[in-house]
């Protein structure tokens, strides 16, 4: 008898191999894929990651699995703040309209729209409860209101994008904050009083962005592991990197089993972007 998991196999980013997909649970897929932040009208590289897995959970469930998708979209973020300031207008009306947008490219692309589409604004309170999570823990510390992940609590960082802490630390150097402990810790919760803020332990502010995605995975499906983690290659380093040393600090898992990333839409070697215009 053919298993199902013969006729699906996937790059895996992690370990770098194709492999034949394992569901943690029989017959079901839990597949998380990082939405955008919605500062702007989509172009069409952001339309790639939609066409990809939609293309992926259809067959999917062809295989006869029931697959969950969730894809999320981050509406808080300093881009999304100027814009807001611009228009003379809340950050919620700029988001709001901009998924709106995403949505029309979607079901013009005949995609689905995902099973659920956390916000990252709806998710707050979680955010700020992980984060004291890992200060408790010892993998995070505060400093004048802002909070960092301490990189040299996870033994194996760089696992996913297979480079080493040496080799890291010689382009962190060119960039040093003196408030880290170390050049290659990043930013859990940041004090501000510009734009939209939340109150926290540490200071009014708003969290990081590699922090978010981590909740909003165990919020939605209830688990620290799930069966894939997609999205670009441009998120491979640093997001997706640090999106498993934070699973690891509190959870002691990698997030998921299966890290599938797509590739970019380039214009003369340079990958496709609003920021270039």
């Amino acid at each position: 008898m053919i298993r199902k998991e013969d006729f699906m196999k996937l790059y895996n980013s992690y370990s770098q191999k194709i492999e034949p997909l394992k569901p943690i649970q029989d017959n079901k897929i839990s597949m998380y894929v990082c939405g955008p932040t919605v500062y702007n009208y989509p172009h069409i590289g952001n339309a790639r990651p939609i066409v990809v897995f939609d293309t992926l959970k259809k067959a999917l469930q062809v295989q006869g699995y029931n697959v969950t998708f969730v894809s999320n979209y981050t509406d808080v973020d300093d881009k999304i703040i100027n814009v807001a300031i611009e228009n003379n207008v809340s950050e919620k009306e700029i988001t709001d309209k901009y998924i709106k947008a995403y949505n029309e490219v979607r079901t013009g692309l005949h995609a689905d729209l995902p099973d659920v589409a956390p916000r990252v604004t709806e998710t707050m309170d979680k955010i700020i409860s992980f984060i004291e999570e890992l200060i408790q823990k010892g993998a995070a510390y505060q400093v004048d209101g802002d909070v960092y992940f301490r990189i040299e609590s996870d033994p194996i960082y760089g696992e996913l994008s297979h480079q080493k802490m040496d080799d890291l630390m010689v382009g962190a150097r060119i960039d040093e904050n003196s408030k880290k402990e170390n050049p290659l810790d990043f930013t859990l919760w940041k004090q501000t009083d510009k734009g939209i803020q939340w109150d926290s332990p540490w200071s009014k502010g708003r969290p990081g962005w590699h922090t978010e995605c981590v909740v909003m995975i165990q919020d939605v499906f209830k688990t620290d592991l799930i069966d894939i983690h997609g999205g670009g290659l441009d998120l491979k380093f640093p997001h997706h990197e640090n999106e498993i040393a934070q699973s690891q600090a509190c959870n002691h898992t990698r997030l998921a089993n299966t890290w599938v990333h797509n590739g970019m839409i380039n214009i003369d070697g340079t990958k496709m972007s609003k920021s270039l215009g």
